[in-house]
């Protein structure tokens, strides 16, 4: 316990939480378990993209990523982009006099070093720069736990990530491609861990009883127009993507299969309408999930699980759901491999409906088979987790949480 004379540990969290993608928060929750039951006497606030989303759910005071109310609107006027020039001024010393008040910083896993979705360099990327840097000045350490990353072909952006990971005081990464991606940038990763994504140490449900009929197959979906290297053809990648998907939820329901729509972003909504246009059946129906723990409770009613975005492969293979994933990043094929499922990846950019309805097939045939697969390799991931959370009190925590005393050190 704390004595009167002593300040508590300062904890900050920082990144794009409460800003509508579940997989974030699920990752900041994982995170805030950790360090209610390993530093319970720690105060944490967030600096982040949703401040009154995050102080609502989690309750923890939080501070508004940037400066510029308009950061993530296209900037078409003169004000608009004075605004913008402004705020990134504004945001270096705002970063850093956030970071300054605390004795710890911890960016909780997400996809902080890729940009395998449409990406500025003057956005987060130009952010999390300033947190680190922020961090390196004030010796303030900024560890980045659990974290994806991967090849980026925009050269300032990724200046920007190298230069991020360089001045982190602690890195891990969610899969040994993140690592190999870092290290190919320029970083010396000898030291760097690589465990499960941090939505695995999220509690599950039960998984629902058994049943002689056909279940309801979770599909996954998202407003997916390719990464920052497929801009030019963007519109080509979402439409055909949206029509073999839309085919192949048409073929479920042909089988008399209950299909169960899900997202992971609110910018996702807009998929969900049309393929619910396009089908038109009381089968298809669209899930209501506001966290990872909802969607998991989606999946564990689940028979199978198709699905685009990480996270709801993740919350699929954690509740031991069978999985085929629609992979748009190496990310979901390493995780589909470390579960056991490797097999079972279909390309998001080029949706063959034949063949996906094939595995599909294949994979129900396998499911008594890979839930023991799935339950094995979850467990695994739990022992791991748990060791990279101890690995992180003993690299970034002062001990016995004295406020000074990493500080001190020499």
């Amino acid at each position: 316990m704390t004595s009167a004379d002593e300040t508590p540990l300062r904890v900050g969290v920082f990144g794009l939480l409460g800003s509508g993608n579940l997989g974030n928060d699920g990752s900041l929750e994982a995170v805030l378990g950790y360090l209610r039951a390993e530093h319970p006497e720690a105060a944490v606030d967030a600096l982040c993209g949703g401040p009154e989303v995050v102080s609502a759910r989690f309750g923890i005071p939080a501070t508004r990523l940037h400066w510029y109310r308009g950061e993530y609107r296209t900037a078409s006027r003169a004000g608009a982009v004075a605004g913008k020039g402004l705020g990134k001024l504004v945001d270096v010393f705002r970063t850093a006099a956030w970071v300054r008040r605390h004795d710890v910083v911890i960016v909780p896993g997400m996809g902080v070093l890729e940009a395998t979705l449409p990406l500025r360099p003057w956005g987060f990327p130009y952010s999390l720069f300033l947190l680190c840097a922020s961090g390196r000045l004030f010796g303030t350490p900024v560890a980045l736990v659990g974290v994806g990353a991967a090849a980026i072909g925009n050269r300032p952006t990724r200046a920007l990530v190298r230069w991020s990971a360089r001045l982190a005081a602690y890195r891990s990464y969610r899969d040994a491609q993140s690592r190999e991606a870092i290290r190919a940038m320029g970083v010396d990763t000898a030291g760097d861990a690589v465990h499960p994504d941090l939505a695995f140490a999220l509690p599950t449900p039960e998984a629902s009883a058994a049943s002689d009929a056909p279940g309801p197959v979770c599909v996954g979906v998202m407003d997916f127009h390719g990464g920052n290297d497929d801009r030019a053809r963007a519109e080509e990648i979402h439409r055909r993507y949206l029509d073999g998907t839309t085919l192949f939820v048409r073929a479920l329901v042909e089988d008399g299969r209950p299909v169960r729509l899900l997202t992971g972003d609110g910018c996702d909504a807009p998929v969900v309408a049309a393929i619910l246009d396009a089908v038109d059946s009381p089968l298809v129906t669209a899930a209501d999930t506001a966290s990872l723990a909802d969607l998991m409770k989606e999946t564990a009613a689940a028979d199978t699980v198709v699905a685009i975005r990480y996270h709801n492969l993740i919350c699929a293979l954690r509740t031991g759901t069978p999985t085929l994933a629609l992979s748009y990043a190496a990310k979901s094929d390493a995780l589909m491999d470390r579960m056991g499922l490797g097999a079972y990846c279909h390309p998001a950019r080029e949706v063959d409906t034949d063949r996906l309805l094939e595995q599909f097939r294949a994979l129900e045939k396998r499911s008594a088979e890979l839930r023991q697969t799935l339950a094995e390799r979850n467990a695994d991931a739990t022992r791991q987790l748990d060791h990279q959370f101890t690995a992180l009190t003993r690299a970034v925590f002062p001990t016995n949480d004295h406020p000074h005393a990493l500080r001190e050190a020499p």
